[in-house]
């Protein structure tokens, strides 16, 4: 509200009382707080952008520099400055890679380009510059019908003790109104809670898993260092509000998992490490680890674990081989015994576990149904209860972050959507009283929540991840990777036309994922769906080059789509096949259609006719597997699948045999995606060399090692119609930080 402006004259200033929205005070008195340019406006005291109104998820390091650069509007600001002003002069980091990596994520959330600048220009070797247009505040009338004035000349000494009394009148009115809309915005129903979060952490890489000391003053976290690995994560404390932090321990892991201890003197953590994977314990105040138990949990898990409020028990999840199901235990902080807590027999998994803040109450999530990927939420009163659902119904996915509120009466989750990017986590709070469940408002993708007792203060992580498409040549393997499709946005799973002349990809340029094509070198982009919809995935071309099947989330689940590269107007592909379809892929004669189908019966694989109509079940099967993004092969005579999302088999089942399914040998992939079939083998990524492309020979039925990347590829894999190109999308650039929320109650 503008409470108060001065406006000078020849004889006279006038006072300005007004009830009126959005003023600040005069420059002379308070520096500029809001600056606005083009639809953005960042907030300087909030450390907020919005666009747009709308508030956009901007680390910490990135508002920073974007702040430097609006206080500076068409002046250079050096990187020596950037480096002064977002790291103390002891941090040790890689300060050139963390300024791009800032000013990349800058770029990407103001949709602005390094090549044809609108906001932010390189000056190289140099810095950087604002180069946008800032908007001016619009100008506050000097009498508006409902602001009071008081004219004081400049002879007077003082205030009149009438104009005070006015004075003071308006702004009781303007704080009673305020009193009266605070009252029926309080008693109001909300399905959602807004917050507004706060950067803890912005280093380069990777922080993630937050837990907080018992006075809710320091956060514990893990961080790989800024490095490009996903991995190489080690512990570390800082203490909210400054930017010194301590490092715990000094074993670069593929993950670290932290809990604080009741009495702050201890941080327990499970640590995945191949032969050193296991519970630890380390100084709050740093010194030497002491490995608890050793655990069994693969390099790609991530375990929650939890202190008991009383210090004497540590839960968390593990298996006793990779195709076991995972089960919660609880370790005994005085004598290092191990007991499994009660099992409730309708969960395949267990996971996530949480004590409360007070008393011995322990919740967990649990796996309903592994082909619908439902999770439950269960309660224990005590170590000895037996465990009860808290909610009504089956919840998607909730496998990344489980905390207690303060008072113990609410549960915070992480709703984890998998999309064609990965995973998108939203946090959502679940009432014990009557199991409802409403969203957590912030604005950006949450995981890993943790609440502190006292403070009533949420941290979790935020990550942004950033993909292009390159191609590498199998001619020459041994040359550098070419970047082919390259943006602010992502681009992903590509895919090449049977003429060569063009190539198809998933990309966000247009705000949301949506199926484009180019010119091979990258060139003259077209946007071919307009479906608004990020479960938009998986092109396939047609034989004849004239036709793209893929699948969507439209119309409210997933689909098979049909799109005319011409006409540009995408249609359901309608069949018998009532459960969701997914990953389409042609015949080589153009006749079939083949996608995948998950639901209540299970995963299976089917082929309908290019124009629709009754599919034929190709494949069924059992529960627990998925035949997904199934590909004909060159001959015509079967159809080879990835038999599980990630680290699977592929299987193969025969046309002429429809039902007999059977693994092949050899060939086990990282992912369901990285893996195309050719004229005489198979390429693919092994899950033991996630950088390496080998080929399987039908012939032979032998494997050879044909190139590595210099990246980690993802999503999708396609070789070009002469054989010399593969063309494949890679993670260029992930980040996450650690956010806060203040009085979360």
């Amino acid at each position: 509200m503008r409470f108060l402006k001065w406006a000078g004259r020849t004889a006279r200033n006038y006072v300005v009382f007004s009830a009126t929205k959005g003023s600040r005070m005069p420059h002379e008195m308070h520096p500029q707080l809001v600056i606005r340019f083009g639809p953005f406006e960042a907030d300087f005291q909030t450390q907020e952008l919005r666009k747009q109104g709308i508030r956009l998820g901007l680390p910490g390091q990135s508002f920073q520099i974007l702040k430097m650069l609006l206080e500076r509007p068409g002046r250079l600001v050096t990187r020596e400055e950037l480096q002064s002003a977002l790291w103390p002069s002891d941090t040790f980091v890689d300060f050139e890679r963390g300024i791009n990596a800032a000013i990349n994520r800058l770029r990407a959330t103001l949709d602005d380009s390094a090549d044809q600048p609108r906001f932010v220009e390189t000056l190289p070797r140099r810095g950087y510059r604002f180069i946008g247009a800032i908007v001016p505040d619009p100008p506050v009338a000097e009498n508006p019908g409902n602001s009071v004035v008081a004219i004081v000349d400049d002879d007077d000494k003082g205030w009149s003790l009438n104009w005070i009394k006015v004075v003071w009148a308006a702004v009781g009115v303007v704080c009673a109104m305020a009193a009266v809309l605070g009252y029926l915005s309080i008693g109001r129903h909300n399905d959602a809670l807004n917050f507004v979060p706060i950067p803890v952490t912005a280093y380069p890489g990777l922080e993630s898993n937050p837990t907080f000391s018992p006075d809710g003053s320091q956060i514990a976290f893990a961080w790989n260092g800024g490095s490009i690995s996903p991995k190489d994560f080690d512990l570390y404390v800082k203490v909210i509000g400054s930017e010194n932090r301590l490092r715990l321990t000094n074993h670069p892991s593929d993950f670290i998992g932290p809990a604080w201890s009741p009495d702050g003197t201890r941080i327990a953590f499970h640590r995945i490490s191949g032969a050193n994977t296991g519970i630890y314990a380390v100084p709050a105040l740093g010194g030497a680890e002491r490995k608890l138990r050793s655990t069994h949990l693969g390099r790609e898990s991530a375990s929650q674990i939890s202190w008991s409020p009383d210090g004497k028990w540590i839960a968390f999840e593990d298996n006793e081989a990779p195709e076991v199901a995972t089960r919660i235990y609880v370790l005994s902080t005085e004598t290092l015994d191990l007991r499994q807590i009660p099992h409730a027999p309708e969960c395949l998994e267990e996971k996530r576990p949480a004590f409360g803040h007070v008393g011995g109450k322990l919740a967990y999530s649990c796996l309903l149904n592994r082909d619908r990927d439902e999770f439950g939420l269960y309660v224990m009163q005590s170590l000895n209860a037996q465990p009860k659902s808290v909610t009504s119904a089956p919840v998607k996915l909730v496998m990344r972050g489980l905390a207690w509120s303060a008072d113990d009466q609410r549960l915070v989750i992480v709703q984890d959507y998998r999309t064609p990017l990965g995973a998108e986590g939203g946090l959502y709070e679940v009432t014990l009283a009557d199991g409802s469940i409403r969203q957590i408002m912030l604005g950006q993708n949450a995981f890993s929540p943790a609440i502190s007792a006292k403070g009533g203060g949420l941290a979790y992580e935020t990550c942004v991840i950033h993909h292009d498409i390159w191609r590498k040549d199998l001619l020459h393997p041994e040359q550098t990777a070419e970047e082919l499709i390259s943006s602010t946005r992502v681009q992903v799973t590509p895919a090449y036309s049977p003429d060569g002349k063009h190539i198809a990809f998933v990309s966000s340029l247009s705000g949301t994922l949506e199926i484009w094509i180019a010119n091979t070198d990258g060139t003259q982009p077209v946007q071919l769906t307009k479906l608004e919809n990020e479960d938009t995935d998986e092109p396939s071309w047609s034989p004849d080059g004239t036709k793209l099947a893929f699948e969507s989330g439209a119309s409210g689940r997933t689909d098979v789509y049909v799109v005319d590269v011409a006409e540009r107007v995408p249609r359901k592909l309608r069949t018998n096949v009532s459960d969701p379809t997914a990953m389409p892929s042609w015949s080589h004669d153009g006749q079939w259609i083949y996608f995948s189908s998950m639901g209540n019966n299970g995963q299976r694989v089917y082929r309908s006719s290019a124009t629709g109509g009754d599919a034929v079940l190709l494949a069924a099967l059992p529960s627990g597997e998925r035949g997904v993004r199934p590909l004909e092969s060159f001959d015509g005579k079967s159809v080879y699948f990835a038999k599980y999302r990630g680290r699977t088999p592929l299987g193969t089942v025969s046309l002429s045999n429809p039902g007999a399914t059977m693994a092949v040998e050899k060939i086990r992939v990282l992912d369901s995606r990285l893996w195309t079939v050719a004229t005489s083998g198979i390429y693919f990524v092994p899950e033991d060399a996630p950088k390496t492309l080998t080929y399987f020979d039908f012939n032979t039925k032998n494997t050879r090692q044909v190139l590595q990347f210099d990246k980690d590829p993802h999503f999708g894999l396609s070789i070009s119609p002469n054989g010399r190109w593969i063309a494949y999308s890679q993670v260029d650039d992930y980040n996450s930080d650690i956010m806060r929320v203040e009085h979360f109650r």
